[in-house]
């Protein structure tokens, strides 16, 4: 097992809501776009909650949610150590649409919530 980074050495912000979230996180673009790396960017993405990487971004776009599937693999069992992150595309900006864009979203990450989500 991999050396622990100490948690309170990764810098925090609070959001409105008081919140503190890491300012360092992990992010998935490109992931989840070749089933032959899958296995080697859930290591990743594991290796760096090892470390104290507890934030996680993603987002629905990302090789069309593939990324959030490997995320949902990483997390798993972790869930609640990870501060989730994920996007929705403009062109869902609708009330339904962000709705609809969610579920999808909750089901790949097969997680009942995602802690910050956002407008892409």
């Amino acid at each position: 097992m991999p050396p622990s980074i100490n948690r309170s050495s990764i810098r925090t912000m609070k959001l409105p809501s008081g919140e503190a979230v890491p300012v360092l996180g992990q992010g998935t673009w490109k992931m989840g776009e070749d089933r032959r790396r899958h296995a080697d960017e859930v290591a990743a993405l594991k290796l760096g909650l090892d470390l104290g990487i507890t934030l996680i971004d993603t987002a629905e776009m990302y090789a069309s949610g593939g990324a959030e599937q490997v995320v949902a693999e990483a997390i798993a069992g972790r869930r609640d150590e990870t501060f989730l992150v994920s996007k929705v595309l403009p062109s869902n900006a609708s009330r339904s649409g962000v709705k609809r864009a969610c579920e999808n979203s909750l089901k790949r990450l097969a997680t009942d919530r995602i802690d910050l989500y956002l407008l892409h």
